[in-house]
């Protein structure tokens, strides 16, 4: 180490980082400062948008250019001599700037102004070297918060240029850079790397000695990562002004004040990148950016369109298009991840490569820097050739896609390489790293992640710790299935409402609506149930939870027109599944983390306050509508028939905030448990045994009736009871079914899942008889009241049926597969207990579609809801039969072992 002491500051060293911090802000303010005066030199020089692009490009081309040389140079002679050289030399171009006449002289003094850019690898190099390795995100974190520079630029450019013209910005600005660099001389003092060296009279290492390191592909590949991360923010902070009067028609000066507050959070939330990579490691940073980018710079990418659908009546004509409040927002979110981006790029260089910090960041920083020259000319060519003002997010997602594929399959790779070898602890955070780092360079150990070493059922190892992070992910875990089912049945609640606020829908549709979220949901939960041990269970909810803001989204814009066409609310309620699809791979993935002996409360625990997101939904969705809880951003309200005013897109938008939040905690606290890995083909086993069909029954007649009832009951009380208000009360059932869930998995556990299963079946049965009864005699409170024992009854059963599961499978593998040894066989019953919860729950989420359809059939054929009850008293009892003869009755598979016997032999491998 050269920075004094592997844990403390060297003397001097805050001062060095404040005093760099705002002479690189002072530096990148001249250096961005063609997005400003550039607008008026393409006023005056009547430019083309190739020819501003070129323009605006330039300086970043020099800047990036030049950051290898000047890094080294950093390294050899000291990074404050040439830090103040830098801010001279850049003075001394942007001075000149104002003389020129012509678009070429233009050119080529954008050339010298560019030099400014260069300074941030020369600071890099400089202030790293004050700081130990522990400290090294944040402090470049700080450092590079000076890209605040930009928003100066943007902020306090136009006035000037409005009252004195483009060149009194440039001499105002040059002589703000000769002050400082004098400031800068002042107060810094010479890092202690070059003190050691004078001191013991070494030389400095050679040029091709420092760019040795620059030969390792990885290193390359961690620059690509920054071309994104770092040249599209320097990118969208020239592009966005002109952007901004192109598209939103403003005028320079709010255009220049909007694209500063873009600029601001996307460098000053850069610190707060450094500390999450301090903390958390820069892959899990990485990654969150990149996915999160993915999702915005689609959004973004949509142009305004109008659509003309051939309708029954004649043609439907809608648009859509991105107001400036939305995209404003957006484009702050972007910029926000892009700024945790930046810093965890950086985290690493001084760490893993503490004698070559100039050469490796110069590079990554050069290939950075680029992506600011090559982009603004990219878009304002693309604007030329397409005409579309947004293809130049079409551009950043193309780029942001290829990055977020290469890095996770760059990780993959290091990763099954790992544990080939056995090596999984020893695992650094960017496999770009991976054997170029320094001799003696290792890495903390993270709390989120992969675990290797996972054995719950052994007594020692779940008390010092294993019992904690099951915890952990199972809290994590089950507030994503809540938020996860909130926006599953939302449609449940939105359809009743829709034709209040001028949706012309016929009743068959809206209960169509109701049940197509229950369709896809359980689709998608077929594949679901696998998908855990392929991708990890913490990667996996990762995702899931972010899907979840496209139809939150959707319906938020959706409601807010009634000519919105039918098809398109189909698409949305069908997104709506995704929701769904998240049950199977949540419940598969937490029942890796616990006991036997607590996988039933677990489990129940985790769907259970997952299932109460239901009636959370039912609960907040009526009465956030009422209010304009997001002022101008929620958009305008609607009056509905009775002349109330509405804000139905609430029931959409609720929701961003709080799937954000998920996500954030899924990628950033869960685990892997690396024995859970397995192929697809490795849970197949289960299509072959007989008692997987025969639990997707089972539970169908739990947690179907669950979801079913509470996809159907709002409609179903409404058009049954229409002088009640029952959407005040619907929230009511999924809340009892939620709570009989996660209050009575400990019954199951202890009495036996089977039995409880039984007398569950027993109860709903009388509960349907009761609805029948009451719906007939036309009493309300009756059939609430039948209908909360349903939904009781039906939490009950959702905990014990599962709870049965792995006693189960445990049976028929070691019915079928005796020669496995004692470890393998319960391996293998732990992963094909998983792929039969998740497979159970996604046949049984069927019920969300079939209960609302056969209520909507039964009332068109019939005029009445009986015959669908009489239904689904017929299936209840052929429940009850099945878990008699198969499971609890005398000749039952479980009844020995409920009773504190053991599995008998004549358990079915079938």
């Amino acid at each position: 180490m050269t920075n004094g002491t592997a844990d403390r500051p060297a003397e001097g060293a805050s001062q060095a980082l404040w005093t760099s911090t705002i002479a690189f802000t002072v530096c990148f303010a001249v250096w961005t400062i063609f997005s400003i005066i550039g607008l008026g030199v393409k006023e005056e020089l009547g430019l083309s948008e190739t020819q501003f692009g070129l323009l605006v490009g330039t300086p970043i081309l020099t800047g990036s250019l030049t950051r290898v040389v000047l890094g080294v140079w950093a390294d050899q002679f000291g990074g404050r001599r040439v830090f103040a050289a830098v801010m001279v030399l850049g003075a001394i171009a942007t001075f000149l700037t104002s003389y020129a006449d012509s678009y070429v002289e233009l050119l080529v003094a954008a050339l010298g102004v560019g030099i400014a850019g260069g300074s941030f690898s020369v600071g890099v190099a400089y202030v790293s070297k004050f700081y130990p390795r522990d400290k090294q995100g944040t402090v470049l974190g700080i450092f590079g918060a000076g890209n605040v520079g930009s928003a100066v630029t943007k902020f306090l450019a136009p006035f000037v240029m409005v009252a004195m013209g483009w060149q009194a910005v440039a001499q105002i600005w040059a002589a703000g850079l000769i002050v400082m660099a004098v400031i800068f001389l002042l107060l810094t003092k010479e890092d202690p790397e070059q003190l050691a060296r004078r001191r013991d009279g070494r030389r400095a290492a050679a040029m091709g000695s420092q760019l040795a390191v620059l030969k390792n592909i990885q290193v390359w590949r961690f620059a690509v990562y920054y071309f994104f991360v770092f040249g599209a923010f320097v990118a969208l902070a020239l592009w966005l002004p002109r952007y901004l009067m192109g598209v939103y028609h403003l005028d320079v000066k709010t255009a220049g004040m909007l694209a500063a507050f873009y600029s601001v959070p996307a460098s000053l939330f850069r610190i707060y990148g450094g500390k999450l990579s301090d903390r958390y490691g820069a892959r899990a940073v990485m990654y969150l950016t990149f996915g999160i980018s993915v999702l915005c710079t689609f959004m973004l990418s949509y142009p305004p369109t109008t659509y003309i659908i051939e309708g029954v009546r004649g043609p439907i004509t809608f648009s859509t298009q991105m107001g400036l409040i939305p995209f404003l927002v957006v484009i702050f979110v972007l910029g926000f991840f892009m700024s945790l981006g930046k810093a965890a790029v950086f985290k690493h260089i001084p760490v893993y490569y503490p004698s070559h910090v100039g050469a490796v960041g110069g590079l990554v920083g050069m290939v950075g820097g680029l992506g600011g020259f090559v982009l603004p000319l990219a878009f304002g060519a693309l604007n030329d050739l397409t005409g579309v003002w947004t293809s130049c997010f079409v551009l950043l997602f193309v780029l942001v896609t290829v990055a977020l594929a290469w890095m996770h399959v760059a990780i993959r790779h290091m990763e099954r390489g790992a544990e080939r070898a056995g090596t999984q602890a020893n695992v650094p955070e960017l496999p770009e790293m991976q054997g170029f780092g320094e001799p003696g360079i290792e890495m903390r150990p993270r709390r989120a992640g992969p675990i290797a070493d996972w054995r719950p059922e052994e007594p020692d190892f779940w008390r010092t710790g294993g019992r904690a992070i099951a915890r952990r992910n199972l809290w994590i875990s089950t507030y994503c299935l809540l938020i996860a089912f909130a926006v599953w049945m939302v449609w449940s609640v939105v359809v009743a409402r829709l034709p209040a606020i001028g949706f012309d829908f016929t009743t068959d549709q809206l209960f169509w609506l109701a049940a197509l979220p229950g369709l896809s949901g359980a689709t998608l939960r077929i594949f679901y149930a696998f998908l855990v041990p392929v991708f990890g269970g913490r990667l996996w909810t990762t995702l899931s939870t972010a899907s979840l803001l496209i139809p939150a989204f959707g319906i938020g814009y959706a409601v807010q027109n009634p000519d919105t066409p039918y098809l398109i609310f189909i698409v949305l309620a069908l997104l709506c599944g995704l929701g769904g699809g998240n049950f199977a791979s949540s419940m598969a993935n937490i029942s890796y983390f616990f006991p036997k002996a607590e996988k039933g409360n677990a489990l129940a625990l985790n769907a259970g306050l997952g299932n109460l997101g239901v009636s959370v939904m039912q609960f907040l969705v009526p009465v956030v509508i009422t209010m304009s809880l997001f002022g101008a951003l929620g958009g305008q309200e609607q009056v509905a028939a009775d002349g109330a005013q509405v804000w139905m897109q609430n029931a959409g938008f609720l929701w961003v905030p709080l799937i954000i939040v998920g996500t954030l905690a899924a990628w950033f606290g869960m685990n892997d448990i690396l024995s859970a890995k397995a192929s697809f083909a490795d849970q197949s086993a289960i299509f072959g045994r007989a008692h997987t069909w025969m639990m997707c029954w089972l539970y169908t007649g739990t947690f179907g009736t669950f979801i079913g009832m509470s996809a159907g009951f709002p409609l179903l009380s409404k058009l049954a009871f229409p002088e009640v208000n029952a959407l005040k009360y619907a929230f009511f059932g999924p809340l009892v079914g939620a709570l009989s869930r996660a209050g009575t998995g400990w019954l199951a556990d202890r009495v036996g899942g089977a039995r409880v299963s039984f007398w569950v079946f027993v109860v709903q049965i009388f509960a349907i008889l009761g609805m029948i009864w009451f719906l007939d005699t036309g009493s309300f409170t009756g059939f609430f009241a039948m209908v909360l024992l349903l939904f009781f009854a039906s939490g009950v059963g959702n905990a014990s049926t599962f709870q049965m599961v792995p006693a189960i499978m445990r049976g028929a593998i070691d019915r079928a597969e005796p020669g496995l040894a004692e470890p393998q066989r319960r391996l293998q019953a732990e992963r094909e207990s998983a792929a039969v919860i998740g497979f159970t729950s996604a046949i049984a989420a069927y019920g969300a579609f079939y209960i609302p359809k056969a209520y909507g059939s039964s009332l068109e054929l019939t005029g009445t809801a009986n015959a669908a009850l009489w239904g689904f008293l017929i299936f209840y009892l052929s429940c009850a039969a099945l878990t008699w003869l198969a499971y609890s009755g005398p000749k039952g598979l479980l009844r020995e072992i409920e009773r504190g016997g053991t599995m008998p032999a004549r358990v079915l491998a079938a």
